[in-house]
């Protein structure tokens, strides 16, 4: 069986920091990644067989960030029949709504799942669900990640019953 792999691919190396929040996840849970740079009008063949090839290469999960017109995720899933995750990236003219609304305005047949402006991390934790369905040591992962979620939400709580909402402001200010 080949190993899980996921394809984290950007637009344009501006896109980077915010791409780097799904490569840190991915690395965090042991998902074995590759990044790469490629635009859908610019570099439109090498995008193509890139795509063509990502199974082959035991790709199981494609992330695509892009800003602007944001096509890449679609062209990526018109080539790609599995999964493809886009993360639409802020923009300075429309703040990422132009890149939102391009990559979930996906045709019927040609799907693209779609996380919020700038939610690379969230496309990362889809991804590795969608790989736990059939891995167990990732799917419980998973729940240990929630679960530590949880107790950090109590536990601010608590901190926040204890010390009162002024001194927490306080301390958040720092």
């Amino acid at each position: 069986m080949k190993k899980l792999i996921v394809s984290v691919i950007m637009g344009s190396d501006s896109d980077l920091p915010i791409m780097k929040e799904a490569l840190d996840v991915l690395n965090d849970f042991g998902v074995e990644n590759e990044v790469l740079v490629l635009s859908a009008h610019r570099t439109f063949e090498a995008t193509r067989e890139y795509t063509m090839s990502a199974i082959g290469k035991g790709i199981k999960v494609i992330i695509a960030g892009a800003g602007g017109a944001a096509h890449l995720p679609g062209v990526i899933a018109a080539m790609f029949p599995l999964p493809v995750i886009g993360v639409p990236i802020k923009t300075k003219s429309l703040d990422g709504l132009d890149s939102l609304l391009s990559i979930v305005q996906m045709p019927p047949g040609i799907p693209v799942a779609t996380v919020g402006i700038n939610g690379a991390k969230n496309a990362a934790l889809l991804a590795i669900q969608i790989l736990a369905i059939s891995d167990k040591e990732l799917a419980s992962k998973l729940i240990e990640y929630r679960s530590k979620l949880k107790d950090s939400v109590l536990e601010k709580t608590e901190k926040l019953k204890t010390i009162g909402y002024e001194k927490y402001l306080q301390i958040l200010k720092k």
